[in-house]
């Protein structure tokens, strides 16, 4: 059994939120797949972002993105456990990967743009997810 301090440093390598993936978006260093179904990612997706449903992962991946290459992926958000099943699939085709946790819907709520049908919109910050501003 891992001890508590394996067991966090592990899961911080697995792992990354949603400010450190807009930056590491900005700087190219990795490419950010979003595990939703179609009407999902038509509904909004993050710029630069890839749709690949985890259902096609295993077959699809291979022909999109270089093996090797590195990957985060996202879903809805905590109440969705898509990105973790996207992740598993990433993993056992060899990738390196990690899943952002949050989903779109924290990276809605910290401000961040998504792309829509009418293009690109970004909301207020949510307050409770910053704690830099007062409720």
């Amino acid at each position: 059994m891992a001890t508590p301090f394996e067991f966090f440093k592990s899961k911080l390598q697995y792992e990354i939120d949603v400010m450190d993936v807009a930056d590491g978006l900005r700087a190219g260093e990795f490419v950010l797949v979003d595990t939703r179904r179609r009407a999902s990612w038509d509904h909004a997706h993050i710029p630069g972002s890839l749709h690949l449903p985890s259902a096609e992962i295993t077959t699809a991946a291979p022909h999109h993105i270089p093996l090797g290459s590195r990957v985060v992926v996202y879903s809805w958000g905590p109440g969705c456990n898509g990105s973790t099943v996207g992740a598993l699939a990433f993993a056992e085709l060899k990738y390196p990967v990690r899943e952002m946790i949050g989903g779109i819907e924290y990276w809605i709520r910290n401000g961040l743009p998504v792309e829509t049908a009418d293009g690109l919109i970004s909301r207020e910050v949510d307050p409770l997810v910053r704690a830099d501003r007062r409720p």
